[in-house]
């Protein structure tokens, strides 16, 4: 079988990551991509600082990075793809055999494959690495014209796309979004996409504020500012929908004061828990609390919308790295303070 010798992210464990030499052997009905760009998320950051995200924890070296695209560089003979066609590459492999799976919830899928991560011993290795092996099925095929810096959100495009999505309709709806990171961001373009009437970033950064702005939101306002938000939270609360993008305890309580009675707050950022929630005001006020994890079928529409330029990512880029510069990188995109979405170039 044809091999390819190949540099890629490793992280060997906590505060330890190496360009790693690597070598892929793969058979003529395979499909070996060439990656071009990727987005460093959250998990990535995790592995490098702490040794884990989550309950995830590296055992052995890792190739991170699930957040990626790039170009075809085999193909099977007769494959729909064509070698040197750009694609993006969906990182969820789920087993397609499970109950959730036979139930078209692929995303509550307990054999869940995902790419760059830790969940299983072996690791299933990630896309920051300069050839990558996945099946024809991860592979969606987007316009030439399209760089590859703004492909390279279609993962976390799909992750807001799908929590849309989970709170129903937003025509004409007025939509809070909390916490304006780079999901958050998404998640207000994605709703101006969508037909929201009126939509308030809450961000306690003023730089994210600025971004959110820049990404569709009306106005963006500042959480420790009590008078941004009173008109907000008076009269029984403001909002149709309102989506938590920021994980943070306050602002999931808060959640549920500025939406008003029979309205929807979807929970997109993870937190910790235990929490405090105000379970009563969510009651009496018949509220719908809704959690939203990944996506299911909705990155192949991700794809679509960034390729229409619907949704434009890049005011939520605040620096790009060569692959050799991995660990700058992920220290930079670490600060809050200063970056948003720190890509990775191959």
């Amino acid at each position: 079988m044809p091999k390819l010798e190949f540099d890629a992210c490793v992280v060997n464990g906590k505060k330890d990551v190496v360009i790693g030499r690597r070598e892929l052997e793969y058979s003529a009905e395979e499909v070996v991509v060439k990656v071009e760009c990727g987005g460093i998320c959250g998990s990535d950051i995790h592995y490098y600082y702490e040794g884990h995200a989550g309950l995830s924890i590296i055992k052995h070296p890792l190739i991170i990075g699930h957040e990626f695209c790039g170009r075809v560089y085999h193909a099977p003979v007769g494959s729909r793809l064509k070698v040197g066609q750009k694609v993006a590459v969906n990182p969820s492999q789920p087993c397609q055999r499970c109950e959730y799976c036979y139930a078209g919830k692929q995303n509550a899928c307990q054999n869940m494959r995902f790419m760059g991560s830790a969940q299983f011993n072996p690791h299933v290795h990630g896309g920051f690495a300069q050839y990558v092996k996945v099946t024809g099925t991860q592979c969606i095929p987007y316009d030439e014209r399209v760089p590859a810096e703004v492909m390279a959100f279609a993962e976390p495009t799909a992750v807001v796309i799908h929590a849309l999505n989970v709170a129903g309709s937003l025509v004409g709806k007025k939509v809070l979004v909390i916490g304006a990171g780079p999901i958050g961001a998404l998640a207000i373009a994605a709703a101006k996409a969508s037909g929201a009437a009126e939509i308030v970033a809450s961000d306690l950064s003023e730089r994210c504020r600025d971004i959110a702005v820049r990404m569709g939101a009306d106005t963006a306002v500042d959480p420790a500012a009590a008078d941004d938000m009173a008109r907000y939270t008076a009269s029984r609360g403001y909002f149709d929908v309102t989506l938590e993008a920021s994980g943070a305890e306050a602002a999931i309580a808060s959640s549920v004061l500025a939406t008003r009675p029979g309205g929807v707050v979807v929970q997109i950022g993870m937190g910790k828990s235990p929490l405090n929630f105000p379970v009563a005001q969510m009651l009496v006020k018949e509220i719908a609390w809704k959690g939203s994890f990944r996506f299911i079928d909705e990155f192949t529409t991700a794809v679509t919308w960034l390729e229409k330029g619907l949704i434009d990512p890049r005011p939520i880029i605040s620096g790009q790295y060569p692959y050799s510069n991995i660990e700058e990188a992920l220290i930079a995109a670490s600060d809050k303070t200063l970056s948003s979405k720190v890509l990775v170039n191959f």
